[in-house]
């Protein structure tokens, strides 16, 4: 290779380690925009976002119901509010937080990020979330309504 500096393609700790943390940074950009479009623009006014098909053709509340307003209220830092439109997201928002952090520090240490859930757990949080549905649509869960 004529004209060409072998050391230039020298992988150094710095270039290998900000490699590795290239796919973490890239998600949580991507996190962070929808975020920063859900903050500007108020799911609450009618008009921004479609509305739930299974809402509006059968008037039950999906799981992920008022999820928009909840990451929105998250956002501004009001939390009873996020967790009165839907629990169940503000708990995947803090997952997502922890689980990004470990990811980070994993790959800056040069260590994989290995998330191994067995079905027992797969199936406890389905079986969580499908309660958690069921009742928002019964009569005395209405405090469950985003």
């Amino acid at each position: 290779m004529q004209g060409v500096n072998a050391d230039s393609h020298r992988v150094t700790p710095y270039t290998a380690r900000a490699g590795r943390v290239a796919v973490p940074a890239g998600i949580m950009a991507a996190v962070a925009g929808a975020f920063a479009y859900v903050a500007a623009v108020d799911p609450n006014e009618p008009g921004h976002y479609p509305v739930c098909p299974l809402l509006r053709y059968t008037g039950l509340y999906c799981p992920g119901c008022g999820g928009l307003r909840s990451a929105h209220a998250f956002i501004h830092g009001d939390f009873l509010a996020a967790l009165q439109a839907n629990a169940p997201a503000v708990l995947g928002y803090l997952g997502f937080a922890v689980l990004w952090t470990v990811w980070v520090v994993r790959a800056v240490r040069g260590r994989p990020m290995r998330l191994d859930l067995g079905p027992v757990y797969l199936w406890t949080a389905g079986a969580l979330l499908l309660v958690f549905t069921v009742v928002r649509n019964l009569p005395f869960g209405g405090w469950l309504h985003p």
